[in-house]
């Protein structure tokens, strides 16, 4: 971690803290949004959506089709290799496929994108109407780009019981083998919605196609799946993001871009900062976002390595699961509106 690249992050405490960092201020981004339009108004013909999502969407629920029935014979190890290198990578792909199609960024029609997505989460082994994952993802998601960091309604920051026990270099680890769970049952604690139409169909197609695995795998392709989906969200190179992204490694800094080679795996969403500056900008087109407007990234504080994120937040006594900013904007008849949508 460090500022432009260049300079080493320092501690923001000796020890870890006992609460969030509680912020009075609107989220960063739209201000920054707003100064690099008004400087670079082409930046707008970076929005839209690319078309080459469906096929690389195509691609890996294929591969994973592919290796849950390849794997059904093979040895234990033979199989845990594949379900990590090949499948947690996979899994991971689909799920910043999702990501994605959230936003709209596959096709031009919300539909469409919809579509995909549900095909994006059918390899996962769950049907995933969670957070994490596929439809629900989109309701959530957007909540936490238009009101990053606000309490009871950005899912994606722990709880306080979380930020409690997550603070040992052992309760750190096992937090991050088993992140999955927590991004996927937390929304229910802290903002739980009604399930709409879209959620049922969700679980529809998964079950449908989670039968047919077991039609032609048996109960070792559904496993593969699943197994594919919690290394994939876990202790995974790819999965480094989830801390990185959000975490307070630099004081004063809450959102951290990385520009390393695992964006070619992950939809970049390593270009952190660019996309919650311009959601609308796919990731196949947001490294030209940061050429676009060097002045106003290349200081940032930004990651240098996903798989040292990780290290760092579970070797360093001073990161926690309290290391993420807060805020207390809204009134509780806006958050309780916003549970209906």
């Amino acid at each position: 971690m460090g500022k432009g690249g260049n300079l080493p992050a320092k501690p923001v405490h000796a020890e870890p803290a006992k609460d969030f960092y509680w912020d009075t201020s609107d989220e960063p981004h739209a201000t920054r949004r707003k100064l690099i339009t008004a400087k670079y108004p082409q930046i707008k013909t970076l929005m839209g959506h690319c078309p080459r999502t469906k096929y690389q969407v195509a691609v890996a629920v294929a591969i994973q089709t592919a290796m849950a029935y390849y794997t059904q014979d093979k040895s234990w190890v033979v199989f845990g290799a594949i379900a990590y290198v090949v499948g947690g990578t996979m899994n991971h792909m689909m799920m910043m496929a999702m990501h994605e199609l959230s936003h709209n960024l596959g096709f031009k029609k919300p539909l469409y994108n919809r579509i995909l997505s549900l095909i994006a989460n059918m390899p996962m082994g769950i049907p995933a109407a969670m957070y994490v994952l596929d439809i629900s993802f989109k309701r959530y998601h957007m909540e936490h780009h238009r009101y990053q960091g606000e309490d009871g309604v950005d899912v994606d920051i722990p709880t306080e019981m979380e930020g409690r026990i997550f603070n040992t270099k052992l309760t750190k680890t096992l937090f991050v083998i088993t992140q999955s769970l927590f991004y996927s049952f937390r929304p229910l604690i802290v903002n739980p919605k009604t399930p709409g139409l879209w959620e049922f169909i969700n679980y529809a197609t998964c079950i449908a196609y989670n039968y047919l695995i077991y039609l032609t795998c048996g109960w070792t392709g559904l496993w593969y799946c699943l197994l594919s989906t919690l290394l994939g969200a876990g202790p995974h190179p790819c999965a480094g993001h989830f801390i990185s992204e959000h975490y307070v490694f630099v004081k004063g800094a809450e959102t951290y871009s990385y520009y390393g080679p695992l964006n070619l795996l992950t939809f970049n969403v390593g270009y952190h900062n660019e996309h919650h500056d311009f959601p609308f900008v796919p990731g196949s087109r947001l490294p030209q976002v940061k050429a676009m407007a060097p002045e106003f990234y290349d200081t940032l504080p930004q990651t240098s390595s996903w798989v040292g994120t990780l290290i760092d937040y579970i070797m360093d006594d001073s990161i926690s699961a309290f290391s993420r900013v807060k805020r207390k904007t809204l009134s509780a008849a806006d958050k309780n509106k916003l549970k209906s949508e």
